[in-house]
């Protein structure tokens, strides 16, 4: 039988490629309301460069990922709880596929030139802005997770509020969209970044129950 030490070595070991992959998803989630900032000034230009550039991010998410997979891999049975520490990844990855599918529908119209009210561009802006306040509590959750349950517990608490604001703004703003008269092709595309952007929301509220269970184990 392997020393505790050694067990708890490989734990902080798991834990900080986690960590390293959840700081990434943060700074893609931390582009999305740059990309509506472009998408409000209609700057085509801007708009398409930071898209190209969240592609990219998303890769090097693909990338912190494996790398979890490679060191869950390497560690082997001595973690027990390697497979929480994989579903966590998996899902705060999910987050960056959203980005990417957000960027690439506000791209879109822009090129068009379909036209979206203000008032429209301001709420969608604010969604952005609480979608990445709730990963940014999931990233501090995470940071603490070495510190204890009930401490990880609290900061769980701010994730879920986080949330439950995104969607306030989220069922707001569906229906302002519905009401609104624009070009249909665009609303269906805003549609779809509303709901990504819920979802993004959504899993970091899952990631973070994933990450309670870690915390047990920690």
């Amino acid at each position: 039988m392997l020393p505790a030490e050694t067990e708890e070595r490989v734990k902080r070991r798991a834990l900080n490629v986690c960590q390293d992959h959840l700081r990434k998803v943060l700074d893609l989630t931390r582009k999305v309301p740059q990309m509506i900032d472009y998408f409000m000034k209609n700057d085509k230009d801007r708009a398409r460069q930071l898209f190209n550039e969240i592609r990219g991010g998303e890769e090097e998410v693909d990338k912190a990922r494996r790398l979890v997979s490679q060191e869950l891999a390497e560690i082997g049975a001595i973690l027990l709880s390697r497979e929480d520490f994989l579903r966590f990844t998996n899902l705060t990855s999910e987050i960056s596929d959203f980005s990417e599918g957000i960027a690439f529908r506000l791209v879109e119209i822009i090129q068009h030139n379909w036209n979206v009210p203000t008032d429209i561009k301001k709420d969608l802006l604010r969604l952005s802005e609480a979608v990445f306040e709730t990963v940014l509590k999931l990233r501090e959750m995470v940071m603490v997770l070495n510190y204890g349950s009930a401490k990880t517990m609290e900061k769980a608490k701010d994730v879920e509020i986080a949330e439950r604001n995104v969607d306030a703004i989220y069922r707001e703003l569906e229906i302002k969209l519905l009401s609104s008269k624009m070009d249909f092709p665009a609303l269906i595309l805003l549609r779809d970044v509303l709901q990504l952007l819920e979802d993004s929301a959504d899993k970091a509220e899952d990631a973070a129950d994933a990450a309670r269970i870690l915390s047990f184990m920690m």
